[in-house]
């Protein structure tokens, strides 16, 4: 395994840099503008070489069962998907039309739909024949809010690392009940970190490396990944619907919290703007690395309080914590607002 994983580390780093020559041979880079902090145009597609590393992670890794393949699989095509919307702007129906055809493939024809999202003590919350919708309209929602968080260098891949170092805590913690269900999910977990990390690298133009952004290409990607990840360890019955949702907070806080905002307001919802929270967060420290590690710190303390939670109490107590943060994080996101 320790061969694989050294093979698996050189070929992220030949696929992503050759995709930054490429790219910027190709004159495949994102234009600066008024509403965008970088100052050079730069290559957006870090997000289709990771879906290319992570088809080759399914021969290289053999440990994957067929969901997790699929899953990986299919996340290539909403990476073209992204890379669509970047090369040509799509707007916001053609968009979610085109991620519609991976999602709907998984969830009616591979049966990844969520099922139930947990027992609370004193009530089972099965969704029975609502299951498909909510399932759809979830997936919509997360994979979305995972690209609300694409705006400046790092912030989606260093929160995303953080989701999935949660998600690997978790998977490590209930090894005892499904061991080698575990070190088949813990790895697979390991194959998804490894490109988003060695892209960080890329992404700060580390030794002169050729600069990289992710574009929607790899919001939408790690946004469908995660998202059913979620539905898949929900439906193994060895995590607790409640403590994935932990795992993802400040995306689902986020999301519902500047929506909420911009419909107040009588703002358009989906425009592209400068009234997400790292933009706010990046005006007062003026500084890109502090706001990823605040953002990506948020993000874990929450989960942990929602852990604790659930651990020393109960999961109603986890489940009506994560409902009244979320008011908290609301009524300071809403007096820190700004227009778009």
């Amino acid at each position: 395994m320790s061969n694989t994983i050294l093979v698996y580390f050189l070929l992220n780093f030949i696929v992503l840099f050759l995709c930054g020559k490429i790219s910027y041979f190709l004159n495949l880079v994102d234009i600066p503008n008024k509403r965008k902090i970088h100052s050079v145009p730069t290559a957006y597609t870090g997000g289709m070489a990771i879906s290319v590393i992570l088809l080759c992670a399914i021969v290289l890794f053999d440990t994957f069962d067929e969901s997790m393949s699929l899953i990986l699989s299919s996340a290539f095509l909403i990476s073209i998907v992204g890379f669509i919307d970047d090369k040509y702007t799509l707007n916001i129906g053609g968009k979610l039309s085109l991620q519609f055809i991976p999602i709907v493939y998984l969830v009616f024809f591979e049966n990844l739909a969520l099922n139930q999202i947990g027992n609370y003590s004193h009530f089972n919350i099965e969704l029975g024949a609502f299951s498909i919708p909510f399932t759809i309209l979830s997936l919509l929602f997360l994979i979305n809010a995972f690209n609300y968080f694409d705006g400046i260098d790092g912030m989606l891949s260093c929160t995303t690392i953080s989701v999935f170092a949660i998600l690997y805590f978790l998977a490590s913690e209930h090894s005892n009940h499904f061991l080698v269900k575990e070190l088949s999910v813990q790895i697979f977990l390991i194959a998804i970190m490894i490109p988003i990390s060695i892209f960080l690298l890329f992404n700060f133009s580390f030794l002169n490396l050729p600069k990289l952004f992710l574009g929607d290409s790899g919001s939408l990607t790690y946004g469908f990944i995660v998202s059913f990840i979620l539905i898949y360890f929900a439906n193994q019955n060895f995590i607790h619907p409640i403590l994935l949702a932990w795992s993802v907070v400040i995306f689902v806080y986020e999301f519902l919290s500047l929506n909420t905002i911009r419909i107040i307001k009588r703002q358009k919802v989906f425009k592209a703007g400068t009234d997400h929270l790292h933009h706010i967060l990046l005006e007062k420290t003026k500084s890109v690395f502090v706001t990823n590690f605040l953002i990506s710190a948020l993000n874990i303390i929450l989960f942990l309080i929602g852990y604790f939670s659930y651990l020393l109490i109960n999961q109603l107590t986890s489940f009506i914590l994560f409902i009244i943060l979320f008011i908290i994080f609301f009524m300071i996101r809403n007096i820190y607002a700004k227009k778009i």
